[in-house]
């Protein structure tokens, strides 16, 4: 591993950021759009005798956010590899 220079640190850094901010932004539109604003929209579909708007407040928020948790991971993992700065 190669210490990152000064242009290289802000590269990676910047993109890491804007991953987190997308991630994060999904995150907020299923669980507060979905579960909250959006409820009574969602209730009027039905998925397996449940109200999808129900479902999103109380289990689709958790689930969309365990699997951004490992889209990050493999994404941050692929960043690590293109700059060099992989755990070995």
């Amino acid at each position: 591993m190669s210490p990152l220079n000064e242009q290289q640190a802000q590269e990676y850094w910047r993109r890491n950021l804007s991953l987190m901010v997308k991630l994060l932004a999904i995150w907020f539109v299923v669980s507060y759009g979905f579960g909250i604003l959006l409820v009574d929209v969602l209730n009027q579909i039905q998925i397996g005798g449940y109200k999808l708007g129900f479902w999103f407040a109380q289990q689709g928020s958790i689930y969309v956010f365990v699997v951004l948790i490992f889209y990050y991971a493999r994404k941050m993992a692929a960043l690590d590899r293109e700059f060099g700065v992989e755990e070995e």
